[in-house]
């Protein structure tokens, strides 16, 4: 090959590889582009290791990208810190509203002040934030029905049962499921709730949060879990402690693992939320702020039990 040959392909390689990368750093957030016209708008979720998030994340970006702004999401991993920071980051930037899902719905309340100070808008999505009047609109599943809808199942079911609840504590959509679920299980004195274990929502730590309560309380028969990665991480447990089918498992999100988990005759149910509309509902909400429309103060979208007996309406693949 001669050396101008291999020059130009070398310069092409160049040239591809860039290209790539580019538009790999511009999906995650890390590179913006300034469209003609678009207007920069920032994101930021308690985790992005939940594909809950993502469908979130990308009805937010296609609705923005549609009237040609821009989105820069930012992952903080669960770290309230790293969100703070994130938030402070937006802020500098001069974006038009911020999304958020807190990592903790009480810690965030004072960078959001200065946000708001700034004349930028916050949409909380999917949770709530503690200072509602840092926030111009929040976007939420009815989070309490979900654990009511569980729970209702739950006693249709059974005549009575020892329960454990698996937890996340620092995000208000986590603790109005559990309370949801709580409040309803209370109307009988058939069900005992013997322990509650704190996991983050996170599979990683749902199951050894949930193999410790088993060898504490072995007469479990149901483990209530806030979100369906929760629900994983419980069923792992159940599996490693030779106990997988005779113990009822209950979620929330209606994700296609939890889905697939009904349909196996595994999970019991979970209580379906829509992510592509949480979504959709928090973008839209977002331009009738800037337009100066008036807006709910509160967004609240329906949940829907999924069972076996109505998976097919549902599907085991992809989200409702």
């Amino acid at each position: 090959m001669k050396k101008q040959t291999i020059t130009i392909f070398l310069l092409l390689l160049f040239v591809v590889f860039a290209g790539v990368l580019f538009f790999l750093m511009s999906r995650n957030g890390f590179v913006t582009v300034k469209k003609e016209g678009g207007r920069r708008f920032g994101a930021t979720y308690m985790t992005m290791n939940n594909p809950f998030y993502e469908i979130i994340d990308d009805e937010i970006r296609s609705v923005l990208e549609s009237r040609g702004d821009i989105l820069i999401t930012r992952d903080p991993a669960l770290s309230v810190d790293k969100q703070i920071d994130q938030i402070q980051e937006f802020i500098d930037a001069k974006v038009e509203a911020i999304f958020i899902n807190p990592v903790d719905w009480k810690a965030v309340g004072p960078v959001l002040s200065q946000a708001v100070e700034k004349g930028i808008p916050i949409i909380a999505v999917d949770s709530d934030i503690y200072d509602k009047d840092k926030v111009a609109c929040t976007v939420v599943s009815d989070n309490y029905q979900a654990g009511v809808l569980c729970a209702q199942n739950l006693m249709s079911q059974m005549e009575g049962g020892n329960i454990l609840l698996l937890t996340h504590k620092e995000a208000k959509s986590g603790l109005d499921r559990i309370r949801g679920f709580r409040e309803t299980v209370a109307a009988t004195d058939t069900f005992q709730i013997l322990a509650e274990g704190e996991c983050l929502g996170q599979l990683e730590r749902a199951m050894p949060v949930t193999e410790a309560l088993l060898k504490k309380y072995p007469q479990t028969n149901v483990v209530m879990c806030l979100n369906d990665p929760a629900a994983m991480g419980a069923m792992a447990a159940l599996e490693d402690a030779g106990m997988t089918g005779k113990v009822a498992v209950y979620g929330v999100d209606g994700s296609p693992d939890g889905k697939s988990m009904i349909e196996e005759g595994i999970m019991t149910a979970t209580a379906a939320q829509f992510p592509r509309r949480l979504g959709r509902e928090a973008a839209e909400a977002v331009y009738r702020i800037l337009n100066g429309e008036t807006i709910e103060p509160v967004i609240k979208i329906p949940t829907e039990l999924i069972t076996v007996s109505n998976l097919k309406n549902y599907g085991s693949n992809g989200w409702q």
